[in-house]
Protein backbone atom coordinates (compact mmCIF):
# COMPACT_ATOMS: atom_id res chain seq x y z
CA UNK A 1 0.00 0.00 0.00
CA UNK A 2 1.34 3.33 -1.12
CA UNK A 3 0.97 5.58 1.51
CA UNK A 4 1.13 9.82 1.44
CA UNK A 5 2.23 11.85 4.06
CA UNK A 6 1.39 15.40 3.81
CA UNK A 7 4.02 18.41 5.80
CA UNK A 8 3.02 21.82 5.99
CA UNK A 9 2.58 25.32 6.98
CA UNK A 10 -1.04 25.54 8.41
CA UNK A 11 -2.77 28.73 8.12
CA UNK A 12 -4.45 30.35 11.74
CA UNK A 13 -8.09 29.74 11.62
CA UNK A 14 -8.05 30.02 8.12
CA UNK A 15 -10.17 27.07 6.64
CA UNK A 16 -10.25 27.65 3.23
CA UNK A 17 -6.97 29.30 2.69
CA UNK A 18 -5.60 25.60 4.53
CA UNK A 19 -7.88 24.13 2.08
CA UNK A 20 -6.30 25.46 -0.96
CA UNK A 21 -2.87 24.86 -0.15
CA UNK A 22 -2.96 21.33 1.00
CA UNK A 23 -5.55 20.66 -2.50
CA UNK A 24 -2.49 22.82 -4.54
CA UNK A 25 0.07 20.26 -2.36
CA UNK A 26 -1.67 17.49 -3.63
CA UNK A 27 -2.18 17.87 -6.97
CA UNK A 28 1.10 19.23 -7.70
CA UNK A 29 3.29 16.08 -6.29
CA UNK A 30 0.83 13.30 -6.27
CA UNK A 31 -0.17 10.91 -8.65
CA UNK A 32 -0.64 7.43 -7.45
CA UNK A 33 -1.81 6.08 -3.66
CA UNK A 34 -3.61 4.64 -1.72
CA UNK A 35 -4.21 6.99 2.08
CA UNK A 36 -3.84 10.66 1.97
CA UNK A 37 -2.54 11.52 6.05
CA UNK A 38 -2.96 15.30 6.65
CA UNK A 39 -2.47 16.61 10.08
CA UNK A 40 -4.17 17.37 13.30
CA UNK A 41 -6.69 19.84 13.06
CA UNK A 42 -5.23 20.80 9.49
CA UNK A 43 -8.00 23.65 8.85
CA UNK A 44 -7.59 25.85 11.78
CA UNK A 45 -3.60 24.56 13.01
CA UNK A 46 -3.94 23.67 16.89
CA UNK A 47 -6.80 26.65 17.97
CA UNK A 48 -8.27 25.57 20.81
CA UNK A 49 -8.44 29.15 22.94
CA UNK A 50 -11.83 30.63 23.07
CA UNK A 51 -11.24 32.53 19.66
CA UNK A 52 -11.55 28.48 18.46
CA UNK A 53 -14.40 28.55 15.92
CA UNK A 54 -15.46 24.51 15.63
CA UNK A 55 -17.16 23.57 12.50
CA UNK A 56 -20.39 21.94 12.55
CA UNK A 57 -20.35 18.45 12.21
CA UNK A 58 -20.02 17.19 8.93
CA UNK A 59 -19.32 20.00 7.65
CA UNK A 60 -17.22 21.98 4.54
CA UNK A 61 -13.90 20.15 5.26
CA UNK A 62 -15.74 16.71 5.48
CA UNK A 63 -17.15 17.44 1.65
CA UNK A 64 -13.52 18.52 0.63
CA UNK A 65 -11.56 14.82 2.26
CA UNK A 66 -14.34 13.73 0.58
CA UNK A 67 -13.83 15.37 -3.32
CA UNK A 68 -10.38 14.63 -2.75
CA UNK A 69 -10.70 11.15 -1.73
CA UNK A 70 -12.65 10.82 -5.34
CA UNK A 71 -10.15 12.77 -6.99
CA UNK A 72 -7.05 10.21 -6.11
CA UNK A 73 -8.79 7.17 -5.29
CA UNK A 74 -7.31 7.56 -2.29
CA UNK A 75 -8.93 7.30 1.39
CA UNK A 76 -8.00 10.29 3.29
CA UNK A 77 -7.50 11.36 7.18
CA UNK A 78 -6.60 14.10 9.27
CA UNK A 79 -8.41 15.60 12.25
CA UNK A 80 -10.46 18.90 12.01
CA UNK A 81 -12.17 20.65 15.22
CA UNK A 82 -15.90 19.67 15.40
CA UNK A 83 -18.78 20.80 17.08
CA UNK A 84 -21.70 17.85 17.57
CA UNK A 85 -25.05 18.27 19.61
CA UNK A 86 -23.57 21.08 21.72
CA UNK A 87 -19.94 19.33 22.12
CA UNK A 88 -16.73 19.83 20.49
CA UNK A 89 -14.32 17.35 19.72
CA UNK A 90 -10.85 17.24 17.95
CA UNK A 91 -12.32 14.74 15.41
CA UNK A 92 -10.16 12.69 12.99
CA UNK A 93 -12.01 11.85 10.03
CA UNK A 94 -11.60 8.90 7.83
CA UNK A 95 -12.59 9.12 4.20
CA UNK A 96 -12.76 5.99 1.35
CA UNK A 97 -13.49 7.72 -2.71
CA UNK A 98 -16.99 5.72 -2.36
CA UNK A 99 -17.71 8.51 0.69
CA UNK A 100 -17.66 5.50 3.72
CA UNK A 101 -17.28 7.76 6.55
CA UNK A 102 -15.68 6.68 9.87
CA UNK A 103 -14.18 8.91 12.82
CA UNK A 104 -12.35 8.82 15.99
CA UNK A 105 -12.19 11.12 18.97
CA UNK A 106 -8.90 12.59 20.20
CA UNK A 107 -8.58 10.64 24.07
CA UNK A 108 -5.83 12.41 25.67
CA UNK A 109 -6.29 15.96 25.85
CA UNK A 110 -3.32 18.34 25.79
CA UNK A 111 -4.25 20.19 29.28
CA UNK A 112 -0.68 22.60 28.84
CA UNK A 113 -2.44 24.71 26.25
CA UNK A 114 -6.35 23.91 27.80
CA UNK A 115 -7.19 21.53 25.20
CA UNK A 116 -9.06 19.39 28.13
CA UNK A 117 -11.66 22.71 29.12
CA UNK A 118 -12.99 23.68 25.76
CA UNK A 119 -13.11 19.96 24.17
CA UNK A 120 -14.91 16.68 24.99
CA UNK A 121 -12.48 13.48 25.03
CA UNK A 122 -13.18 10.48 23.28
CA UNK A 123 -14.05 7.28 24.84
CA UNK A 124 -13.16 4.94 21.80
CA UNK A 125 -11.06 3.62 19.63
CA UNK A 126 -11.63 2.89 15.94
CA UNK A 127 -9.45 -0.11 14.16
CA UNK A 128 -10.73 0.29 10.45
CA UNK A 129 -9.78 -1.28 7.39
CA UNK A 130 -8.37 -0.34 3.79
CA UNK A 131 -7.58 -1.98 1.23
CA UNK A 132 -5.97 -5.18 3.02
CA UNK A 133 -4.54 -3.07 6.19
CA UNK A 134 -5.74 -2.98 9.19
CA UNK A 135 -5.36 0.69 10.51
CA UNK A 136 -5.55 2.60 14.34
CA UNK A 137 -6.07 6.14 13.51
CA UNK A 138 -4.81 8.53 16.76
CA UNK A 139 -3.81 12.24 17.42
CA UNK A 140 -1.15 14.36 18.42
CA UNK A 141 -1.04 13.65 22.08
CA UNK A 142 -2.35 10.36 22.48
CA UNK A 143 1.41 9.45 21.26
CA UNK A 144 2.63 9.73 24.86
CA UNK A 145 -0.11 7.20 25.98
CA UNK A 146 1.35 3.60 25.10
CA UNK A 147 -1.57 1.59 26.60
CA UNK A 148 -4.47 3.61 24.49
CA UNK A 149 -1.92 2.53 21.23
CA UNK A 150 -1.01 -0.83 22.43
CA UNK A 151 -1.97 -3.57 19.96
CA UNK A 152 -3.84 -6.70 21.27
CA UNK A 153 -2.23 -10.15 21.34
CA UNK A 154 -3.67 -10.76 18.31
CA UNK A 155 -2.63 -7.81 16.59
CA UNK A 156 -5.70 -6.69 16.00
CA UNK A 157 -3.76 -3.59 13.61
CA UNK A 158 -1.19 -3.46 10.97
CA UNK A 159 -0.37 0.50 10.90
CA UNK A 160 -1.11 2.73 13.71
CA UNK A 161 -0.57 6.80 12.38
CA UNK A 162 -1.05 9.85 13.90
CA UNK A 163 -1.63 12.97 12.97
CA UNK A 164 -0.52 15.88 15.26
CA UNK A 165 0.99 19.35 15.78
CA UNK A 166 3.77 18.48 17.72
CA UNK A 167 6.03 21.34 18.32
CA UNK A 168 9.68 21.52 17.93
CA UNK A 169 10.60 22.00 21.31
CA UNK A 170 9.48 18.29 21.81
CA UNK A 171 10.87 17.37 18.20
CA UNK A 172 12.67 14.23 20.30
CA UNK A 173 10.21 13.14 22.12
CA UNK A 174 8.07 12.70 18.55
CA UNK A 175 10.70 11.13 16.83
CA UNK A 176 11.27 8.55 19.96
CA UNK A 177 7.83 7.78 20.66
CA UNK A 178 7.18 6.64 17.41
CA UNK A 179 10.00 4.23 17.02
CA UNK A 180 8.99 2.93 20.83
CA UNK A 181 5.34 2.49 19.61
CA UNK A 182 6.70 0.58 16.08
CA UNK A 183 8.64 -1.62 17.87
CA UNK A 184 6.33 -2.19 20.78
CA UNK A 185 3.19 -2.67 19.00
CA UNK A 186 4.82 -4.91 15.71
CA UNK A 187 3.23 -2.54 13.23
CA UNK A 188 3.98 0.16 10.78
CA UNK A 189 3.72 3.96 12.08
CA UNK A 190 3.60 6.67 10.53
CA UNK A 191 3.30 9.97 11.80
CA UNK A 192 2.01 13.38 10.39
CA UNK A 193 3.17 16.59 11.93
CA UNK A 194 3.18 20.66 10.52
CA UNK A 195 5.54 23.16 10.10
CA UNK A 196 5.81 26.84 10.45
CA UNK A 197 4.51 28.71 13.52
CA UNK A 198 0.83 29.12 14.97
CA UNK A 199 -1.05 31.91 16.55
CA UNK A 200 0.04 30.91 19.83
CA UNK A 201 3.65 31.84 18.43
CA UNK A 202 4.96 27.99 18.94
CA UNK A 203 7.58 26.67 16.54
CA UNK A 204 6.69 23.45 14.69
CA UNK A 205 9.71 21.90 12.46
CA UNK A 206 7.76 18.83 11.16
CA UNK A 207 9.77 15.73 11.27
CA UNK A 208 6.64 12.96 9.67
CA UNK A 209 7.98 9.75 9.94
CA UNK A 210 7.15 6.19 8.62
CA UNK A 211 8.57 3.39 10.86
CA UNK A 212 9.03 0.24 10.10
CA UNK A 213 7.78 -2.83 12.77
CA UNK A 214 11.88 -2.83 13.77
CA UNK A 215 11.59 0.87 14.48
CA UNK A 216 13.67 1.83 11.68
CA UNK A 217 13.16 5.17 10.09
CA UNK A 218 11.79 4.58 5.99
CA UNK A 219 10.99 8.14 5.53
CA UNK A 220 11.51 10.98 7.69
CA UNK A 221 10.73 14.13 5.73
CA UNK A 222 12.56 16.23 8.30
CA UNK A 223 11.74 20.39 8.01
CA UNK A 224 10.29 20.71 4.12
CA UNK A 225 6.96 21.41 3.37
CA UNK A 226 5.66 18.74 0.78
CA UNK A 227 4.26 15.30 0.23
CA UNK A 228 6.04 12.10 0.80
CA UNK A 229 4.52 8.88 -0.29
CA UNK A 230 6.29 5.65 0.78
CA UNK A 231 4.64 2.13 0.32
CA UNK A 232 4.33 -0.52 3.36
CA UNK A 233 5.06 -4.05 2.33
CA UNK A 234 2.15 -6.62 3.94
CA UNK A 235 4.63 -9.32 3.66
CA UNK A 236 7.53 -7.88 4.76
CA UNK A 237 5.41 -7.23 8.37
CA UNK A 238 4.05 -10.47 8.61
CA UNK A 239 7.66 -12.14 8.14
CA UNK A 240 8.83 -10.09 10.62
CA UNK A 241 5.92 -10.57 13.42
CA UNK A 242 6.83 -14.46 12.43
CA UNK A 243 10.56 -13.95 13.13
CA UNK A 244 9.96 -12.38 16.50
CA UNK A 245 6.66 -13.06 17.97
CA UNK A 246 6.81 -10.71 21.12
CA UNK A 247 3.27 -10.77 20.85
CA UNK A 248 2.58 -14.24 22.07
CA UNK A 249 3.86 -13.19 25.49
CA UNK A 250 2.34 -9.77 25.66
CA UNK A 251 0.43 -9.18 28.99
CA UNK A 252 -3.53 -9.31 28.49
CA UNK A 253 -5.37 -6.14 29.40
CA UNK A 254 -9.02 -4.82 28.90
CA UNK A 255 -9.19 -0.99 27.72
CA UNK A 256 -11.61 1.09 29.70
Amino acid sequence: MKITLVQSNLEWQQAEANREILAGMLAQSVTKTDLIILPEMFTSAFSVGTGAIPEAWPGDSVDWMQSVAVNFDAAVCGSIAVEEDGQRYNRLVFISPEGNLAHYDKRHMFRMLGEHKRYQAGEERAVLSWRGWRILPLVCYDLRFPVWSRNTSDLAYDLLLYVANWPSARNYHWQTLLKARAIENLAYVAGVNRIGTDGNDIDYIGHSMLIDPAGEALLDAEESAGTFTISIDKSALEDYRESFPAHLDADEFELK
